[in-house]
């Protein structure tokens, strides 16, 4: 029986920065990582991206990138080896070319849209609500934040990007045999909040119930398919090494 190919998806959160370290909710404002978030996002694709590793370079089609700096230095820092030169500026960065994939900028995986309260701590939100007479018990996923995103329309823009890559990156190779196939796979650098939308959304989950899912400041997610089929899309609990063909 033929290998058929199950496309993957990976959904990587950018590295530690001083606001994530201290818990103040990190939007727009473009930081850098720290020094110990770079060392583990290097340490990241030592142990995760290669041949023989869960991120296969050769096997990815695309990479979607938040405008995010924190994001784009967090890319840099996998090792892909992407052919392309990274949009953000003229270098591959030193890694041994591994991969063709395009890839993209986009607005679709920025951060949720905190409004008035970006640069705060949930605690220094609860305080703010408390003074002006509203419930201090905020939630993020059913109510949005004050000039901000609200959860509908954090769950239209994810969905849009989700359709366009089921059809254009998923969809072609889906069920194929892995001879001779081109690559399928796709990788998205994001961030937090927005990332468990998205693992969310990519199963038909309301993200206003809360998802309750958590990825770390420099953690990889791996979503894909049940029975090599676009229509049963599934988190996967435990993503194996690969064994090159």
């Amino acid at each position: 029986m033929a290998d058929q190919v199950t496309p993957r998806l990976f959904i990587i959160r950018h590295g530690e920065t001083e606001w994530s370290l201290n818990g103040r909710h990190t939007g727009s404002t473009d930081i850098p990582l720290t020094a110990n978030g770079e060392k583990r996002v290097i340490a990241t694709g030592k142990a995760l991206v290669g041949k023989d590793r869960m991120i296969v370079p050769g096997d990815l089609a695309h990479i979607y990138v938040s405008p995010r700096k924190r994001a784009q230095r967090t890319l840099e820092l996998l090792g892909i080896g992407c052919r392309e030169k990274f949009p953000w500026h003229d270098s591959h960065n030193g890694a041994e070319v591994r991969t063709d994939a395009s890839i993209e900028i986009t607005e679709a995986v920025r951060e949720w849209d905190y409004g008035g309260y970006e640069g705060k701590t949930s605690a220094q939100i609860r305080v703010e609500r408390n003074e002006k007479g509203l419930s201090e018990n905020w939630d993020i996923w059913s109510q949005g934040c004050p000039g901000g995103e609200s959860p509908q329309q954090v769950e239209e823009r994810l969905d849009k990007l989700i359709a366009e890559i089921r059809a254009k990156w998923h969809a072609p190779v889906m069920g194929k045999d892995r001879k001779g196939c081109g690559p399928g796979d796709v990788l998205v650098v994001a961030h937090g909040h927005i990332g468990r939308a998205f693992v969310a959304r990519w199963v038909g989950k309301n993200i206003m119930e809360n998802p309750s899912l958590i990825l770390e400041a420099g953690g990889v997610g791996c979503l894909s398919y049940e029975h090599h089929n676009i229509k049963e899309p599934a988190i996967v609990l435990g993503a194996a090494f690969t064994v090159p063909q």
